[in-house]
């Protein structure tokens, strides 16, 4: 009995080395891999930052090019916009960081501006040519994937700017703390079908609304958020004019 207990005893110390012996091994395996990681990052840092270098006119200046880049740094996980704020390398790199901070502040500027006439929300390609004009530059310079990249980082100022769609797709920004609901989202999409111009009798023969309910979209819209103009001097009768809807020359 006793020897089967002493080799019993061995044996679990033998098992125990070896256990010992496997989580070293594991060990410096694993270290060996993070070794391996590091020396990796190292190389694609280097690498993207000699791309950075090369290329930072063309993706700061052609959109085409810029596009295909932010495409390929999200397939890799990487966020060339992110600002110094959050610690971006990339916008270090690129100045990527201020140019779209820079034009997130314009968008402020062409927002306020026009708030007046349109109650805070404009349609996007409206957007885009008055940045652009803003700018100075051409269009198809600054794009609506820009566009909304740079409102992104304008969430933290709490103004309610927000890319929202209406209708078959189509975006506006709206720049106020305010929600649209189904009824308006319905009302602006005529409206920019009509150029601007929508009536009760519009939304009644194209929607089979009740005239109870397109008066009522139509009023809250113009008393209430201020998005709409009233014309009484419409030919056909009452109409309702959409800022955000209408093309203008400015």
């Amino acid at each position: 009995m006793h020897r089967l207990g002493g080799a019993g005893l061995a044996a679990f110390e033998r098992q125990q080395q070896s256990q010992r012996h496997f989580a070293e091994l594991s060990t410096e395996i694993s270290q060996g891999q993070v070794d391996q990681l590091h020396a990796q990052l190292t190389l694609f840092r280097s690498a993207l930052a000699h791309y950075a270098a090369t290329h930072r006119d063309s993706i700061r200046r052609d959109p085409s090019f810029r596009h295909a880049f932010q495409q390929m740094c999200a397939t890799i996980g990487v966020d060339p916009l992110a600002g110094p704020r959050k610690g971006g390398w990339w916008a270090e790199m690129l100045g990527l960081g201020d140019w779209q901070y820079e034009l997130g502040v314009q968008i402020v500027d062409v927002c306020v501006s026009t708030r007046e006439r349109n109650g805070g929300l404009i349609e996007m390609g409206e957007l885009v040519r008055l940045v652009s004009k803003l700018r100075g530059v051409g269009s198809g310079v600054i794009t609506e994937d820009d566009v909304m990249r740079s409102i992104k980082t304008l969430k933290p100022l709490g103004a309610g700017y927000e890319v929202i769609e209406v209708g078959a797709g189509k975006k506006m920004v709206r720049s106020v703390v305010k929600e649209l609901d189904e009824d308006q989202a319905v009302v602006i999409a005529i409206a920019q079908e009509e150029g601007g111009r929508v009536s009760e009798e519009i939304l009644v023969s194209r929607k089979n609304w009740t005239h109870e309910r397109a008066r009522t979209a139509l009023e809250n819209m113009l008393l209430r958020d201020g998005f709409c103009w009233l014309d009484e001097q419409d030919e056909h009768g009452v109409a309702y004019w959409v800022p955000s809807a209408m093309g203008w020359d400015e």
